[in-house]
């Protein structure tokens, strides 16, 4: 066994953390594997494109997300620290509406599947942080949209005493009620 799976609060998302081993030459571990992935998170799954991000602390990317040709993502850490959040879009989830956040970093290896019909964002919490996540379908910018970070109605806690740094598009990010819904899980 090569990864441990925790099912987090949302119907669907899951916390993997993979085996590392280290010594003192460095570490090792297998950041992805589609067997295992497939029994232990959901099989089915196919990934088309990987993406790959720096940003400086206190830089806030999201809530994004695909209204058509929705991304399920496999999102983690290379470098410092983030607050990765995500909010379920899909109207008949029992958790509809709700949200989740973890903390991924460079040390602790943690990896978070995301699935079609969740936001998606993050702030950096160290002075810089490199993301990478694999994607199920490709990107479609008629398709992208934002559900603003700081929605009343979501409640997000982020773990900042800071205005985030925000692109354009994030600032004019839709609250949830009046967002583009998934209608189906």
């Amino acid at each position: 066994m090569t990864i441990q799976v925790t099912s987090m609060s949302l119907d669907g998302v899951k916390l993997i953390e993979p085996k590392v081993f280290g010594d003192a030459r460095g570490f090792f571990f297998e950041s992805f594997n589609a067997r295992e992935f497939a029994q232990k998170v959901q099989d089915g799954v196919t990934f088309v494109q990987d993406n790959h991000s720096r940003s400086a602390k206190g830089v806030l990317r999201g809530l994004h997300y695909q209204i058509q040709h929705a991304q399920g993502k496999l999102v983690r850490v290379t470098e410092g620290e983030v607050f990765d959040v995500v909010v379920d879009l899909r109207r008949a989830s029992p958790t509809f509406g709700k949200w989740d956040g973890i903390v991924l970093s460079s040390e602790n290896y943690r990896q978070l599947w995301i699935p079609p019909g969740f936001a998606h964002g993050f702030v950096v919490l160290s002075q810089s942080a490199e993301f990478l996540y694999k994607t199920t379908d490709y990107w479609y910018p008629e398709f992208e949209r934002c559900l603003i970070w700081n929605d009343a109605q979501v409640g997000i806690e982020w773990p900042i005493d800071f205005e985030p740094v925000l692109a354009a598009k994030d600032v004019a990010g839709r609250s949830l009620a009046d967002a583009d819904l998934f209608d189906s899980d």
